[in-house]
């Protein structure tokens, strides 16, 4: 009994000594915030907030369009996580669920799609970006990620495992059509699987920074990332004034990443209880 005590004590710092580890890096960018640039050179270094940041982030609307690059992050990332989980969960259900010609030959092609390095369909998606005109405008962000191989993938895995064929064989038999078998009886089977991805095309949108700086040519229409690029300069980068920024720009994935956290326990627990 004291060995198991032991051995459950030992787990719990362990799995503590993790946390801590991991919310460092977050709470060194409030005390970067928080402080000014001299602060953060100082040696040795100084680990406790400061009182700039209401300085920092007034420095920081002076030089950047802040909220409205946020605005436009807000607008590509909302619209592409819909996209996407309506999109990737309907051809997920029918993939799993259903049996047509050639669905390994194009589930494979996908899992192949899934596999190659995003970098190499830059340039041919630029090229398609352009000849569409959508180069320069923000639907050029949220149309080309919205069939998400990784999303079909994971959801086509989820749906075979959450979603028993009996119930779509009930449901065909009751006159039910394709669409409905996907709404009223897939999705909410699947609501912890939507969740996660959620979470994952969220934060992906969000954070995204390559593809917008290549697609993006109006300073009106850049995304967060992009603006907060901008502050770093050649003539030095003012780090407290930055790391302001970063910390308004992740409010919004910390509130999306508790809603879709939160429905994810819920309905995973859910469904464990009625296991």
């Amino acid at each position: 009994m004291r060995r198991f005590k032991l051995g459950r004590a030992s787990i719990h710092v362990v799995l503590a000594t993790g946390v801590l580890i991991s919310f460092f890096p977050f709470y060194w960018m409030v005390v970067m915030a928080t402080n000014t640039t001299a602060d953060i050179y100082r040696y040795p270094p100084k680990l406790t907030p400061g009182s700039h940041l209401i300085e920092n982030i007034h420095r920081l609307l002076d030089s950047i369009d802040f909220f409205g690059s946020m605005l436009n992050t807000v607008m590509v990332a909302i619209t592409t996580t819909v996209l996407v989980l309506f999109i990737d969960s309907l051809a997920a259900f029918t993939f799993a669920k259903y049996r047509f010609p050639g669905r390994n030959f194009l589930f494979g092609a996908l899992l192949a799609l899934y596999m190659l390095p995003t970098q190499l369909a830059i340039l041919p998606q630029f090229i398609i970006a352009s000849d569409l005109g959508l180069a320069g405008t923000l639907r050029a962000l949220i149309i080309p990620p919205i069939a998400n191989a990784f999303g079909i993938f994971w959801m086509r895995q989820y749906i075979t495992s959450a979603v028993p064929d009996e119930l779509i064989d009930a449901a065909k038999v009751d006159g039910a059509g394709f669409f409905r078998q996907y709404w009223q009886i897939a999705i909410p089977a699947i609501r912890p699987g939507l969740a996660f991805l959620g979470i994952y095309v969220f934060v992906a949108a969000w954070n995204d920074y390559i593809w917008p700086l290549i697609v993006l040519v109006d300073p009106d229409r850049i995304t967060l990332q992009l603006a907060l690029a901008q502050l770093n300069t050649a003539h030095g980068t003012d780090f407290s004034m930055v790391m302001a920024g970063t910390l308004l720009a992740i409010i919004p994935l910390v509130v999306i990443f508790g809603f879709f956290a939160r429905n994810f326990i819920a309905d995973a627990t859910k469904g464990a209880v009625r296991e």
